[in-house]
């Protein structure tokens, strides 16, 4: 439990920026010069494997820790999508900074969520969120395929109406500077036949380990580091809400799993939509010495060009329009184009976040093949893009569980009686 003595920071929080901007329009929020910053300190994050330190500055300046805190209590009352924008756009310029503050999304946008339904789980966090306190997001563990619905980590009630909660938790984005930790574990009090979960908020503490482990093919600069809890407390003011084990629609799990499904497929994207912009400018550029034209005029890498635009476009469209719904679904909006999608939410929020990864892993691949070779040096941007989209395919829903899911709302259980 040294590791997380050594690593914990004295107050990450600085004073909200009460004037950050009120265009919460993709280019407004980020404009051109900060990219290009953000960008410049991707090359060197990456190369280091460090945390981007000033880039999370930067983005508390501009607000965007409150970004998804409703006006009322503080924050800049931005949407989900309106999140999603500015995610692919940040991803366009430093995709390991998007990724990891995607987990501060993901919670405030579950919080979100919980509150516009009017539940009492998300106030506290959207509360914090607008007092500039950075969270982070611990449910992933090792060979826990049921991820959100399940838990191999315990929590064990106190007489107080806390929990003292014990386990590992991996790829915990955030980890060296974190305010607060979202995690989850089985209620070691629950009946066998009705195993429940806990879901709670964890203060820095010498319970709360941290590993220094974060060493890996892409998004290096997300240090999603190992987290090992050592009965670590959960006080009763921070249980954020309890549910059964299994598929829920608890308006905070919910909010969990649409949130993290759609801001991750906006994030990938993002990488893709990026590739292609080099990738158009490289064409325009480099030049055949064998036939004399620049391979702008090359059909076949046009055409490679257009297939990774092509798919791009459509993930976008999925994106924005589930996101829409999920929006209205809050905030109780009806009418033409948006849809209330009932026992199919969780199937849409997988599938898009597979259908949007699959699409930007290919696109960042075409991109490569119509680029030459020079970009497989570390040195190209398309090269560091290439690793980060990789990381994709092992985010949940992965496409087993996808396909798994798919599979069971058409044809029902294996073995079920038909």
């Amino acid at each position: 439990m040294n590791d997380a003595a050594a690593e914990t920071p004295t107050d990450h929080r600085i004073a909200p920026d009460r004037t950050a901007p009120a265009d919460l329009s993709a280019d407004a929020f980020l404009p051109d010069a900060l990219l290009e910053t953000l960008r410049e300190r991707a090359v060197t994050h990456d190369r280091e494997n460090t945390f981007p330190e000033q880039d999370l500055a930067d983005l508390r300046d501009r607000g965007y820790l409150r970004l998804l805190v409703p006006t009322a209590l503080g924050g800049l009352g931005g949407s989900l999508l309106q999140a999603s924008r500015i995610q692919r756009r940040l991803a366009q310029a430093a995709p390991a900074t998007a990724l990891s503050m995607n987990m501060h999304l993901v919670v405030t946008g579950a919080a979100l969520h919980a509150h516009r339904l009017g539940a009492d789980s998300g106030r506290a966090i959207l509360e914090d969120a607008a007092d500039d306190r950075l969270f982070a997001f611990g449910i992933s563990e090792a060979g826990n395929e049921a991820m959100l619905f399940d838990s191999s980590t315990s929590a064990e009630p106190q007489d107080d109406g806390s929990y003292r909660v014990t386990g590992t938790k991996i790829f915990t984005s955030l980890a060296p500077v974190w305010d607060r930790l979202v995690v989850h574990g089985r209620d070691t009090s629950a009946a066998e036949d009705d195993p429940r979960l806990v879901f709670g908020l964890l203060e820095r503490t010498d319970a709360v380990e941290v590993k220094d482990d974060w060493d890996t093919h892409g998004m290096r600069a997300s240090q999603s580091r190992t987290t090992r809890l050592h009965q670590a407390p959960v006080t009763a003011d921070r249980v954020i809400t309890t549910t059964g084990v299994g598929p829920n629609q608890d308006p905070f799990v919910m909010g969990i799993f649409g949130a993290f499904e759609l801001l991750i497929a906006s994030v990938y994207t993002g990488i893709a939509e990026r590739a292609i912009q080099v990738g158009a400018q490289v064409a325009t550029t480099r030049r055949s010495v064998t036939r004399g034209i620049v391979h702008a005029d090359d059909p076949d890498l046009r055409w490679r060009l257009a297939d990774a635009a092509i798919g791009v476009d459509g993930a976008v469209l999925q994106i924005e329009k589930v996101m829409a719904d999920l929006d209205a679904l809050g905030t109780g909006q009806s009418g033409p184009g948006l849809t209330d999608h009932g026992p199919r939410w969780f199937l849409h929020f997988s599938g898009v976040k597979s259908r949007a990864s699959e699409t930007a892993i290919a696109a960042v691949d075409q991109v490569l093949r119509a680029s030459g070779g020079s970009h497989y040096f570390r040195r190209s941007e398309l090269e560091r893009l290439s690793r980060d989209v990789r990381a994709a395919m092992y985010h949940p829903s992965d496409e087993e569980s996808v396909h798994a899911s798919y599979a069971k709302a058409l044809l029902g259980e294996v073995g079920s009686e038909r």
